[in-house]
């Protein structure tokens, strides 16, 4: 049986090609350092994991959860919003669970695109912009992020017949791969460029409470209009390091809310009752553990700034995630460069072409390791390759 054009069209995720090959070198014995995959090394906080150990024994949870998501959950969301953001939400028509962002931000172009429809995606950016793009039908408009522009999209750029043709927008900041944040003006031009040409904007804000140096990153729904053109998708997997529980939302824009849940409702049966008891948990409790991480994170970012500049990277730090983004050096390109290093230090570093071909010439290393690991990887890259050159 012959799969879908689609799916024929698709390569194996970038994720799971690394995990092919951390799998290969441990089955050979060899003791590899996981600099790939932003998967958080620190533990679910206690008084989350609790709260689900209550809540698993409630019967009520043991039934088909509502699609749409725990109206308690739906209203811990807004709470959160508004605490961290000043932004007002409708819990019951502006917010819809998901089983991680992931899965809305894939499921969104099945809600949306008709065969042969344009989404425009950022390039170098996370992979599932495009899958669920390609998986729907439709043909990535790729926006290319270019360090000279700040690593924004220049939406001058976009041809008027292209943007005309467009149903989603997607952005992301903090930004993943690149480490970056956009500032108000940015937002505004997004907000009056969707409004003009009726494009709804799709921001994937999972790592906004994972930044440097007292900066605390924006949703796009504080600003004016964004409601009118634009939802946001979040996560507590980075946050609150809960990546295997599957839980995050989208909000904002009402009708956007509704036809995103309205397909939900017909694909899944939303998130397990538990996790939405513990995901309330996280967001109402104490949020001591959200400080204590970013402090953990901004130790192992110095140990990197470290051990790039000791190898002879100028390195500009991330502002915001646990990413850094780096050139390759002169005589490799991305796949490459990150072939040596697991080859020579039994490290594993994400190639940028694996986030698209804006990414050629640049690696993605994650801040996932303790620091006494971190400092080991970057004794071993310093061994294999000592100083290079650009």
């Amino acid at each position: 049986m012959q799969a879908s054009q689609a799916m024929q069209s698709l390569p194996p995720y970038l994720f799971a090609r690394i995990e092919q090959k951390i799998s290969e070198c441990r089955e050979r014995g060899i003791d590899i350092i996981n600099l790939g995959i932003g998967d958080p090394d620190l533990p679910t906080p206690t008084h989350i994991i609790d709260r689900m150990a209550q809540s698993i024994y409630d019967r009520v949870n043991h039934q088909y959860p509502s699609s749409v998501g725990l109206l308690e959950f739906r209203q811990a969301v807004a709470e959160w919003y508004d605490m961290r953001f000043g932004v007002d939400l409708d819990p019951k028509t502006e917010v819809v669970s998901l089983l991680g962002s992931k899965e809305g931000i894939a499921h969104v172009s099945f809600a949306y695109l008709d065969q042969g429809d344009l989404n425009l995606v950022p390039d170098p950016g996370y992979p599932v912009y495009g899958i669920g793009t390609l998986l729907a039908g439709g043909t990535p408009f790729l926006m290319p992020l270019k360090e000279e522009n700040g690593y924004l999209p220049v939406l001058a750029d976009i041809p008027s017949d292209v943007a005309r043709q467009a149903k989603l927008m997607f952005l992301n900041y903090p930004n993943n791969p690149v480490g970056v944040v956009a500032d108000p003006q940015f937002y505004a031009q997004a907000i009056d460029f969707a409004r003009h040409y009726d494009i709804l904007i799709c921001h994937d804000a999972a790592y906004s409470e994972m930044a440097y140096e007292g900066l605390r990153p924006m949703s796009i729904l504080q600003m004016a209009g964004a409601k009118e053109v634009a939802i946001e998708f979040h996560s507590l997997s980075k946050t609150y390091n809960m990546t295997g529980w599957r839980i995050g939302w989208a909000a904002g824009n009402p009708q956007a809310i509704e036809v995103l849940g309205r397909f939900k409702s017909n694909v899944d049966s939303g998130v397990f009752q538990a996790i939405q008891c513990a995901a309330i948990e996280a967001l109402r409790g104490p949020q001591e553990c959200v400080a204590q991480a970013n402090q953990i994170y901004a130790l192992r970012r110095q140990v990197a700034i470290a051990g790039l500049e000791r190898m002879g990277w100028q390195v500009t730090p991330p502002q915001a995630s646990f990413y850094f983004w780096a050139p390759v050096p002169k005589g490799y390109n991305s796949a490459s460069f990150a072939e040596a290093v697991l080859e020579k230090a039994n490290v594993i570093i994400t190639p940028g072409s694996g986030y698209g071909q804006y990414g050629e010439g640049y690696f993605r290393m994650a801040l996932t390791v303790d620091q006494g690991r971190l400092q080991e990887a970057f004794d071993r890259m310093y061994t294999a390759f000592g100083k290079v050159g650009f």
